[in-house]
């Protein structure tokens, strides 16, 4: 008998998209009043998913919805302080740069070093409407910039040098044929 998948295994987690799929190449489009319902069942949901993962951030295209919405939980200390954010945007970033790792959940098992601007301030809206701006530097820092980009069609690999990142692309696409075998 054939194991199952974890999403055959429970049809509410949300697949999360492997790269190189379409859809995470694209730019989403802003969440209107008319999306609020669908954003409110889908959040959830993408916490769901990004923990099962586990991840500390996902953005809506990594679920094949081109939306601009994203859930980031650092969960520091283990201790949860989930939040989502809808149509975030960049409003400013430090001159300074900062080099850390990354890895994303739409490249599973691939890290690489990748220098970001070191704090941002974004801006965004909550479940309710409410705006909020935050100032983030360190992991939230990257964090942000990194979901922020999946949101506007741009992987991690794509800050990287062409030779880096072909080489992580073609060991992903390596891991995942193994996997399909196994």
């Amino acid at each position: 008998m054939q194991a199952m998948s974890e999403t055959e295994a429970d049809p509410a987690l949300l697949p999360i998209l492997i790269a190189p799929h379409k859809t995470l190449k694209t730019k989403a489009r802003p969440v209107v009043d008319a999306d609020m319902d669908r954003v409110r069942v889908l959040v959830p949901r993408m916490f769901a998913a990004m923990y099962k993962a586990p991840g500390i951030g996902l953005a809506a295209p990594q679920v094949d919805v081109a939306l601009r919405l994203a859930v980031i939980d650092l969960q520091t200390n283990e201790v949860r302080k989930p939040f989502a954010m809808i149509n975030p945007e960049i409003l400013r970033v430090s001159e300074d740069w900062a080099t850390r790792e990354e890895g994303c959940l739409s490249l599973p098992n691939q890290y690489a070093d990748v220098s970001r601007p070191a704090a941002v301030r974004v801006r965004y809206m909550d479940l309710d409407g409410k705006r909020h701006e935050v100032e983030a530097e360190g992991l939230l820092s990257a964090c942000l910039q990194h979901e922020i980009d999946h949101l506007d069609g741009v992987l991690f690999v794509d800050h990287l040098s062409a030779l880096k990142r072909n080489m992580l692309l073609r060991r992903l696409a390596k891991e995942q044929k193994q996997k399909a075998l196994a």
